[in-house]
């Protein structure tokens, strides 16, 4: 055999040459083109596999303008729900024969902006984003759409930009949260939740305030925290003067690990949860169900959104001249645990 003599990967030359056939015909053979007898497209495929044969993916996107890659910007690769959502993603992406590429920007913009420009200098098909907390500045995304390469954000999104979005609905989400609190019988509900410049928590802010609106209970700005993050010492931090004065018995935390942090300031000094203060949280990490007690929580679904955004992104990159726009909205679940079980 011809090909046995060779030294180095073997190309579809060499498959051609080995069968007397066309470059063109085994390419359309590997392609399963019916115009291709099927003699000739099993001989083809056997000698493919006999001699480990991989396409030069390389050289075909060259000649196709495309590489078959979307990358993904997220703010942590350490995040419950993010390890969620990438896993939402690829499951779509591979399955439509796809590869991606993960970057994350620790919550950094100025990383953001850096693994954006690399993206696109790596000439992805497209781009799934989720804002970092620092970011104000979208100049580096608007560059994707001067080059008409598609883009989706997700969860932490960016309205100055004309393109499809993924999102939960944060404000709902808020509302039944509290709402859930007032009819345990709490009637001083405080808030803790995450930086207030991103949108989703603006919006749990606002459901909270709704609710307690609508119960007639009072807003009180002392019992108000919007941390730097929605990790769990700014949970355990935040809500120590509240403890102190012993001035609420309900509290509506904005990510799970912000209510851990506040339980356990809270036991420490010598509250009983949820007899004293009942907690609801946000997210439905694992660790919320191993917990004691175990944590109430709103569910965020990051599976279902990683599939959604993929989806869109996709259907962008196949269809060049279909523009979508619109924004699809997920809806969240209350869980009920013994954090507020009284």
């Amino acid at each position: 055999m011809l090909i046995m003599m060779k030294k180095g990967s073997v190309t579809i030359k060499d498959i051609a040459l080995e069968l007397g056939i066309s470059v063109s015909t085994v390419s359309r053979a590997l392609a399963d083109n019916p115009l291709v007898k099927p003699a000739t497209r099993q001989a083809v495929k056997e000698l493919a596999k006999k001699y480990n044969y991989r396409p030069n993916f390389t050289a075909l996107s060259l000649r196709n303008n495309r590489t078959r890659t979307i990358g993904i910007i997220i703010p942590q690769l350490v995040h419950e729900f993010f390890s969620m959502v990438i896993r939402g993603i690829e499951d779509f992406a591979y399955s439509n024969g796809y590869n991606v590429i993960i970057s994350s920007t620790h919550e950094s913009y100025e990383r953001e902006v850096i693994d954006t420009k690399a993206l696109i200098n790596g000439r992805v098909d497209g781009l799934l984003a989720c804002v970092s907390k620092s970011t104000t500045n979208y100049d580096h995304f608007k560059e994707f759409a001067e080059r008409n390469l598609p883009l989706v954000f997700f969860d932490c999104i960016c309205d100055e930009i004309d393109s499809p979005k993924v999102v939960l609905d944060d404000f709902e989400a808020g509302y039944q949260a509290t709402q859930h609190l007032v009819e345990t019988g709490c009637t001083q509900i405080a808030y803790v939740g995450g930086p207030i410049n991103l949108q989703i928590n603006q919006d749990r802010f606002g459901g909270y305030k709704k609710a307690l609106n609508e119960a007639g209970l009072a807003l009180n700005e002392s019992w108000i925290k919007h941390c730097e993050t929605g990790d769990y010492d700014d949970g355990s931090e935040s809500v120590r003067d509240m403890v102190a004065a012993r001035s609420i018995d309900g509290l509506f935390a904005g990510t799970d690990m912000l209510a851990i942090g506040a339980i356990k300031t809270m036991k420490k000094a010598g509250l009983q949860i949820p007899k004293d203060v009942a907690v609801v949280g946000f997210s439905n990490w694992s660790i919320g169900t191993i917990y004691e007690p175990s944590l109430t929580t709103m569910s965020q679904p990051g599976y279902e959104m990683g599939q959604k955004a993929a989806e869109l992104l996709i259907q962008q990159i196949d269809n060049p001249d279909k523009k979508l726009t619109d924004t699809f909205t997920l809806h969240s679940e209350l869980i009920q645990r013994e954090s507020t079980q009284r």
